[in-house]
Protein backbone atom coordinates (compact mmCIF):
# COMPACT_ATOMS: atom_id res chain seq x y z
CA UNK A 1 0.00 0.00 0.00
CA UNK A 2 2.81 2.41 0.86
CA UNK A 3 4.31 2.03 -2.60
CA UNK A 4 1.86 4.57 -4.00
CA UNK A 5 3.55 7.27 -1.93
CA UNK A 6 6.66 6.81 -4.04
CA UNK A 7 4.89 8.95 -6.64
CA UNK A 8 4.91 12.70 -6.19
CA UNK A 9 1.38 13.18 -7.50
CA UNK A 10 0.01 10.77 -4.89
CA UNK A 11 1.83 12.60 -2.10
CA UNK A 12 0.35 15.90 -3.26
CA UNK A 13 -3.11 14.37 -3.70
CA UNK A 14 -3.16 12.80 -0.23
CA UNK A 15 -1.96 16.00 1.41
CA UNK A 16 -4.59 18.05 -0.40
CA UNK A 17 -7.24 15.43 0.30
CA UNK A 18 -6.57 15.35 4.04
CA UNK A 19 -6.77 19.15 4.26
CA UNK A 20 -10.02 19.15 2.28
CA UNK A 21 -11.49 16.40 4.46
CA UNK A 22 -10.81 18.44 7.60
CA UNK A 23 -12.29 21.62 6.15
CA UNK A 24 -15.30 19.98 4.52
CA UNK A 25 -16.32 17.99 7.61
CA UNK A 26 -16.11 20.92 10.02
CA UNK A 27 -17.86 23.44 7.77
CA UNK A 28 -20.36 20.80 6.70
CA UNK A 29 -21.55 20.34 10.28
CA UNK A 30 -22.64 23.97 10.49
CA UNK A 31 -24.44 24.05 7.14
CA UNK A 32 -26.22 20.76 7.88
CA UNK A 33 -27.38 22.07 11.26
CA UNK A 34 -28.75 25.14 9.49
CA UNK A 35 -30.56 22.93 6.94
CA UNK A 36 -28.51 24.68 4.27
CA UNK A 37 -26.96 21.58 2.73
CA UNK A 38 -27.74 22.44 -0.89
CA UNK A 39 -25.52 25.51 -0.74
CA UNK A 40 -22.53 23.24 -1.29
CA UNK A 41 -23.94 22.03 -4.63
CA UNK A 42 -24.86 25.56 -5.69
CA UNK A 43 -21.45 27.01 -4.90
CA UNK A 44 -19.77 24.07 -6.61
CA UNK A 45 -21.60 24.90 -9.83
CA UNK A 46 -20.73 28.57 -9.36
CA UNK A 47 -17.08 27.64 -8.96
CA UNK A 48 -17.41 25.71 -12.21
CA UNK A 49 -18.17 29.02 -13.96
CA UNK A 50 -14.84 30.32 -12.69
CA UNK A 51 -13.10 27.17 -13.89
CA UNK A 52 -14.64 27.54 -17.35
CA UNK A 53 -13.57 31.18 -17.59
CA UNK A 54 -10.08 30.29 -16.38
CA UNK A 55 -9.70 27.54 -18.98
CA UNK A 56 -10.99 29.70 -21.83
CA UNK A 57 -8.92 32.72 -20.80
CA UNK A 58 -5.88 30.52 -20.06
CA UNK A 59 -5.79 31.81 -16.50
CA UNK A 60 -5.49 29.80 -13.27
CA UNK A 61 -8.86 28.01 -12.94
CA UNK A 62 -8.36 27.59 -9.19
CA UNK A 63 -8.16 31.31 -8.51
CA UNK A 64 -11.07 32.17 -10.78
CA UNK A 65 -13.11 29.39 -9.13
CA UNK A 66 -12.46 30.92 -5.69
CA UNK A 67 -13.53 34.37 -6.88
CA UNK A 68 -16.76 33.21 -8.51
CA UNK A 69 -17.67 30.94 -5.60
CA UNK A 70 -17.29 33.82 -3.12
CA UNK A 71 -19.33 36.19 -5.31
CA UNK A 72 -22.09 33.60 -5.59
CA UNK A 73 -22.04 32.97 -1.83
CA UNK A 74 -22.48 36.67 -1.11
CA UNK A 75 -25.25 36.92 -3.71
CA UNK A 76 -27.08 33.98 -2.16
CA UNK A 77 -26.93 35.44 1.32
CA UNK A 78 -27.91 38.91 0.07
CA UNK A 79 -30.97 37.62 -1.78
CA UNK A 80 -32.00 35.45 1.15
CA UNK A 81 -31.73 38.17 3.77
CA UNK A 82 -32.75 41.28 1.79
CA UNK A 83 -35.65 39.96 -0.29
CA UNK A 84 -37.07 37.39 2.15
CA UNK A 85 -36.74 34.63 -0.41
CA UNK A 86 -36.79 31.00 0.65
CA UNK A 87 -33.30 29.56 0.91
CA UNK A 88 -34.04 26.53 -1.26
CA UNK A 89 -35.52 28.76 -3.99
CA UNK A 90 -32.44 31.00 -4.05
CA UNK A 91 -30.12 27.99 -4.19
CA UNK A 92 -32.10 26.38 -6.99
CA UNK A 93 -32.01 29.58 -9.07
CA UNK A 94 -28.28 30.09 -8.63
CA UNK A 95 -27.49 26.41 -9.21
CA UNK A 96 -29.35 26.27 -12.52
CA UNK A 97 -28.06 29.64 -13.67
CA UNK A 98 -24.43 28.88 -12.83
CA UNK A 99 -24.48 25.55 -14.61
CA UNK A 100 -26.06 27.12 -17.69
CA UNK A 101 -23.46 29.90 -17.79
CA UNK A 102 -20.60 27.42 -17.39
CA UNK A 103 -21.87 25.25 -20.25
CA UNK A 104 -22.25 28.26 -22.56
CA UNK A 105 -18.78 29.60 -21.77
CA UNK A 106 -17.20 26.21 -22.37
CA UNK A 107 -19.12 25.74 -25.62
CA UNK A 108 -18.14 29.17 -26.96
CA UNK A 109 -14.53 28.81 -25.89
CA UNK A 110 -14.10 25.24 -27.07
CA UNK A 111 -12.51 24.28 -23.76
CA UNK A 112 -14.48 21.11 -23.08
CA UNK A 113 -11.52 18.79 -22.71
CA UNK A 114 -9.82 16.57 -20.17
CA UNK A 115 -8.92 19.56 -18.01
CA UNK A 116 -12.55 20.47 -17.48
CA UNK A 117 -13.45 16.81 -16.96
CA UNK A 118 -10.98 16.64 -14.08
CA UNK A 119 -12.67 19.63 -12.45
CA UNK A 120 -16.08 18.04 -12.87
CA UNK A 121 -15.28 14.68 -11.29
CA UNK A 122 -11.89 15.18 -9.62
CA UNK A 123 -8.48 13.84 -10.61
CA UNK A 124 -5.57 12.98 -8.36
CA UNK A 125 -3.21 13.43 -11.32
CA UNK A 126 -4.10 17.10 -11.71
CA UNK A 127 -3.07 18.28 -8.22
CA UNK A 128 0.08 20.39 -8.52
CA UNK A 129 2.45 21.67 -5.84
CA UNK A 130 1.02 25.15 -6.33
CA UNK A 131 -2.47 23.77 -5.69
CA UNK A 132 -1.34 22.14 -2.44
CA UNK A 133 0.22 25.39 -1.22
CA UNK A 134 -2.91 27.37 -2.12
CA UNK A 135 -5.16 24.81 -0.44
CA UNK A 136 -2.99 24.82 2.70
CA UNK A 137 -2.90 28.63 3.02
CA UNK A 138 -6.57 29.30 2.35
CA UNK A 139 -7.54 26.19 4.27
CA UNK A 140 -5.71 27.39 7.37
CA UNK A 141 -7.42 30.78 7.18
CA UNK A 142 -10.85 29.20 6.70
CA UNK A 143 -10.34 26.70 9.52
CA UNK A 144 -9.17 29.46 11.84
CA UNK A 145 -12.29 31.50 11.12
CA UNK A 146 -14.58 28.53 11.75
CA UNK A 147 -12.91 27.62 15.04
CA UNK A 148 -12.76 31.21 16.27
CA UNK A 149 -16.49 31.78 15.74
CA UNK A 150 -17.60 28.19 16.40
CA UNK A 151 -19.75 29.01 19.44
CA UNK A 152 -21.50 31.88 17.69
CA UNK A 153 -22.04 29.84 14.52
CA UNK A 154 -23.60 27.04 16.55
CA UNK A 155 -25.85 29.52 18.34
CA UNK A 156 -27.02 30.95 15.01
CA UNK A 157 -27.58 27.46 13.62
CA UNK A 158 -29.63 26.51 16.68
CA UNK A 159 -31.90 29.58 16.65
CA UNK A 160 -31.14 32.59 14.46
CA UNK A 161 -33.84 34.83 15.97
CA UNK A 162 -32.70 34.23 19.54
CA UNK A 163 -29.11 34.86 18.45
CA UNK A 164 -30.14 38.25 17.03
CA UNK A 165 -31.89 39.29 20.23
CA UNK A 166 -28.83 38.20 22.18
CA UNK A 167 -26.70 40.75 20.37
CA UNK A 168 -24.82 38.35 18.12
CA UNK A 169 -23.95 39.77 14.70
CA UNK A 170 -25.96 37.23 12.76
CA UNK A 171 -25.61 38.86 9.35
CA UNK A 172 -21.82 38.99 9.66
CA UNK A 173 -21.67 35.35 10.74
CA UNK A 174 -23.94 34.26 7.90
CA UNK A 175 -21.73 35.99 5.33
CA UNK A 176 -18.63 34.58 7.03
CA UNK A 177 -19.96 31.03 6.91
CA UNK A 178 -20.98 31.12 3.25
CA UNK A 179 -17.65 32.75 2.34
CA UNK A 180 -15.68 30.02 4.11
CA UNK A 181 -17.83 27.32 2.50
CA UNK A 182 -17.30 28.92 -0.92
CA UNK A 183 -13.52 28.94 -0.48
CA UNK A 184 -13.45 25.33 0.71
CA UNK A 185 -15.55 24.17 -2.23
CA UNK A 186 -13.39 26.02 -4.75
CA UNK A 187 -10.27 24.50 -3.23
CA UNK A 188 -11.78 21.01 -3.29
CA UNK A 189 -12.89 20.65 -6.89
CA UNK A 190 -9.44 19.61 -8.12
CA UNK A 191 -9.48 16.48 -5.94
CA UNK A 192 -13.18 15.70 -5.49
CA UNK A 193 -14.77 17.49 -8.45
CA UNK A 194 -17.42 20.20 -8.59
CA UNK A 195 -20.23 17.68 -9.09
CA UNK A 196 -19.26 15.63 -6.04
CA UNK A 197 -17.80 17.98 -3.40
CA UNK A 198 -21.23 18.57 -1.88
CA UNK A 199 -21.37 14.92 -0.85
CA UNK A 200 -18.05 15.10 1.02
CA UNK A 201 -19.21 18.22 2.83
CA UNK A 202 -22.68 16.97 3.81
CA UNK A 203 -22.71 13.18 4.14
CA UNK A 204 -20.01 12.82 6.87
CA UNK A 205 -21.85 15.38 8.99
CA UNK A 206 -25.23 13.69 8.45
CA UNK A 207 -23.64 10.35 9.33
CA UNK A 208 -22.13 11.79 12.52
CA UNK A 209 -25.45 13.34 13.55
CA UNK A 210 -27.00 9.86 13.59
CA UNK A 211 -25.06 9.16 16.81
CA UNK A 212 -26.89 12.01 18.60
CA UNK A 213 -23.99 13.31 20.65
CA UNK A 214 -22.86 16.86 21.43
CA UNK A 215 -21.52 19.35 18.89
CA UNK A 216 -17.84 18.68 19.57
CA UNK A 217 -18.19 14.91 19.33
CA UNK A 218 -20.32 15.26 16.21
CA UNK A 219 -17.62 17.37 14.54
CA UNK A 220 -14.92 14.87 15.53
CA UNK A 221 -16.93 11.89 14.24
CA UNK A 222 -17.63 13.74 11.00
CA UNK A 223 -13.91 14.50 10.69
CA UNK A 224 -12.99 10.83 11.15
CA UNK A 225 -15.58 9.77 8.55
CA UNK A 226 -14.31 12.32 6.03
CA UNK A 227 -10.68 11.32 6.53
CA UNK A 228 -11.49 7.63 6.17
CA UNK A 229 -13.44 8.33 2.98
CA UNK A 230 -10.62 10.36 1.43
CA UNK A 231 -7.90 7.86 2.36
CA UNK A 232 -9.87 4.81 1.22
CA UNK A 233 -11.16 6.57 -1.88
CA UNK A 234 -7.75 7.73 -3.05
CA UNK A 235 -6.21 4.34 -2.37
CA UNK A 236 -8.86 2.59 -4.44
CA UNK A 237 -8.57 5.26 -7.09
CA UNK A 238 -4.83 4.66 -7.43
CA UNK A 239 -4.89 0.86 -7.56
CA UNK A 240 -7.98 0.46 -9.75
CA UNK A 241 -7.57 3.56 -11.97
CA UNK A 242 -10.89 5.06 -10.85
CA UNK A 243 -11.92 8.75 -10.68
CA UNK A 244 -10.85 10.00 -7.27
CA UNK A 245 -13.94 12.11 -6.59
CA UNK A 246 -16.46 9.39 -7.39
CA UNK A 247 -14.52 6.80 -5.37
CA UNK A 248 -14.35 9.07 -2.33
CA UNK A 249 -18.09 9.72 -2.50
CA UNK A 250 -18.86 5.98 -2.72
CA UNK A 251 -16.74 5.41 0.38
CA UNK A 252 -18.54 8.13 2.33
CA UNK A 253 -21.88 6.72 1.20
CA UNK A 254 -20.84 3.35 2.56
CA UNK A 255 -20.01 4.95 5.91
CA UNK A 256 -23.39 6.67 5.93
CA UNK A 257 -25.21 3.38 5.38
CA UNK A 258 -23.24 1.72 8.17
CA UNK A 259 -24.02 4.61 10.56
CA UNK A 260 -27.73 4.29 9.77
CA UNK A 261 -27.68 0.56 10.47
CA UNK A 262 -25.75 0.95 13.73
CA UNK A 263 -28.00 3.69 15.09
CA UNK A 264 -31.19 1.97 13.96
CA UNK A 265 -30.30 -0.89 16.28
Amino acid sequence: MLEMFEYGFMQRAFLAGVIIAVLASISGTFIVLRRYSMISETLAHSALVGVAIGLVAEYSPLWSAIVFAIISAWLIEYLRSSFSLYSDAVLSILLSGSLAIAVIIVSLGGAFNNSLFSYLFGSILSVSSEDVITIAIFGAISLGALLFFSKELYFVAYDEEVAKTSGIKVDFLNFLLVTVVAIIIALSIRVVGSLLIGALMVIPSVSALQFRVGLLKTVLISLVFALLSVICGMTLSFYFSLPSGATIVLCVLGIFIVSLVINRK
